[in-house]
């Protein structure tokens, strides 16, 4: 049955979008069953999907990209992973998504991945972020929560990271998502072969 990997986050512009669909496309190249769903009202995705349709046809083999809100989306995960033979359910949340809606995305989430930069902004909003899904773990034990390095500067060494982020309650995955135009001009339809290791080091935990 698919598993559900879910990016939350207390604000945008922390790396959901860009990281969850560098690991849908990754995942999708492995050779892995993958389907994402995107919860922001905005639909960033689901728009360049159908850009990118337009510029190149389409490969038949290419997963699909739904859009779902915060109020349903849990409800519809589930309804997905019943009804289909996926490997993987890639959920992008909302930057603004609600106490509720957090907690009933844990609920039926089997990971969940916080990225996050290390200034200082990014780094509050990490902290009560995983504050937040401290409840959901209670009621959901077997849920793994994982903080994912993102935007951090090429120089910058892992054992920076692991002092800045270390004390953290959560699984913190020992890679970096650098600051590369590679994974922030990112396309739905082609995989960064870059973010591999990236994918590699989630899937130890998952």
């Amino acid at each position: 049955m698919a598993k559900i990997i879910s990016f939350i986050s207390r604000k945008g512009g922390t790396g959901k979008t860009t990281n969850a669909i560098n690991l849908a496309t990754a995942l999708h190249r492995s050779g892995k069953r993958v389907i994402l769903v995107e919860t922001d009202t905005n639909y960033t995705l689901t728009t360049l999907r159908q850009m990118e349709k337009l510029k190149a046809e389409t490969p038949d083999h290419a997963f699909e990209i739904l859009g779902s809100n915060d109020n349903q989306v849990a409800d519809e995960l589930m309804r997905i992973k019943q009804s289909s033979n996926l490997d993987f359910i890639i959920v992008d949340s909302a930057g603004k998504t609600t106490d509720e809606g957090i907690k009933k995305l844990c609920l039926v989430s089997d990971a969940v991945v916080v990225p996050t930069s290390l200034t200082q902004n990014d780094l509050l909003v990490t902290y009560q972020t995983i504050t937040d899904l401290a409840p959901a773990r209670a009621l959901n034990p077997k849920l793994k929560i994982m903080v994912l390095p993102n935007r951090i500067h090429s120089f910058t060494r892992m054992k920076t990271i692991h002092e800045t982020l270390g004390n953290l309650d959560a699984i913190l995955l020992d890679v970096m998502v650098p600051q590369k135009n590679v994974f922030v001009n990112f396309s739905t339809l082609s995989a960064e072969p870059e973010y591999e290791p990236v994918m590699n080091e989630m899937l130890k935990h998952v």
